[in-house]
């Protein structure tokens, strides 16, 4: 398509179609120019977190209305695009990554999509009542003023097992060298720090919500070059439900239990439940699921990535979206 015909692309969706969007413009030849397209937001889905972060920078409330006429002002604003890196398989981020608890509720619960948005909550109060906990490993370079964090480790270079298939993974395509091929810079000479499960909880968010009544990341800026961490390791189940239950005001990151910080790279080392080492969990981005572990929900079921090591790095500002106040 010839893009210099338009203004603007106009996503009338929740958040997974401003994603296919992202990924489809990374993919063309002259990706250069095309992801400087201005993509609108009106939210029409379960999750709007990107239309309701938009809006919220502005105090304005996620409506419909308020949406079309941020698109129709015109302002922009920069959005920073993370790339998840396993082997030659590429898949393009705005909006979060999440393993363990998060994941487990936001994936499973589609069982129960009868009850609406309810589905959630309820399905998160019994994940919370028989708490999972997953071995693992994590990996990142800390932004300024969080190096406290984590151990010491290096970079070894090497993003995704060659050994460990899933019979159920998509036979990666490996991407066209003309097409956008993630941020230019050199891992190998960044301060890296590690922490070592087992975990509740890892998430990931580029801005601020991950839908109309999550307030994931309340310190998450559109393009500061970094994803905020918030990292839940061990945590009683009373203590869990009160800070799930601040999760619509971004509470749930001052809670003793939470880490909550902010990185500039960041490798996943998914493990094994550690009540039961034959079944693994769910990488969910974006709403979608990147890769299942054996014994999870829909198992079968193909997806892009390997339940493996996975890499991630951010691109400052290399999206735009219309927005209520130029930023």
């Amino acid at each position: 398509m010839d893009l210099s015909k338009y203004d603007g692309i106009v996503c009338v969706s929740g958040d997974g179609i401003l994603v296919e969007v992202v990924n489809g413009l990374l993919e063309r030849e002259d990706w250069n120019v095309a992801i400087k397209m201005p993509l609108g937001m009106v939210p029409a889905g379960t999750g709007n977190g990107m239309v309701k972060s938009t809006l919220d920078s502005a105090g304005e409330p996620c409506t419909t209305s308020n949406a079309v006429v941020a698109i129709i002002r015109g302002h922009k604003c920069s959005l920073d695009v993370a790339t998840i890196l396993q082997g030659d398989t590429k898949f393009f981020s705005v909006l979060m990554l999440a393993w363990g608890l998060v994941a487990d509720i936001d994936i499973e619960s589609e069982k129960y999509r009868w009850m609406g948005s309810a589905r959630l909550d309820f399905y998160g109060l019994q994940r919370m009542l028989s708490l999972r906990q997953y071995s693992g490993r994590i990996s990142f370079v800390p932004a300024p003023g969080f190096e406290a964090y984590g151990e010491p480790t290096r970079y070894n270079g090497e993003f995704a097992s060659k050994h460990s298939i899933n019979p159920g993974q998509e036979q990666p395509v490996k991407a066209e060298q003309y097409s956008y091929q993630g941020p230019d810079v050199d891992l190998t000479n960044l301060e890296w720090r590690t922490i070592n499960g087992p975990f509740i909880s890892v998430w990931l968010h580029n801005v601020p919500w991950g839908g109309d009544n999550t307030m994931a990341a309340p310190d998450a800026k559109f393009a500061d070059g970094n994803l905020d961490l918030i990292l839940i390791k061990d945590c009683p189940k009373l203590g869990l439900l009160a800070l799930m239950t601040s999760l619509s005001n971004g509470g749930h990151v001052k809670s003793p239990h939470v880490l909550y910080l902010k990185v500039k790279a960041f490798i996943l080392e998914p493990g094994q439940l550690t009540k039961d080492p034959t079944r693994g969990g769910i990488i969910d981005v974006d709403g979608e699921v990147l890769a299942r572990g054996n014994g999870t929900y829909k198992h079968g079921q193909k997806t892009l990535m390997a339940y493996d090591k996975l890499q991630i790095t951010v691109d400052r500002g290399l999206a735009t979206l219309f927005c209520p106040v130029q930023q």
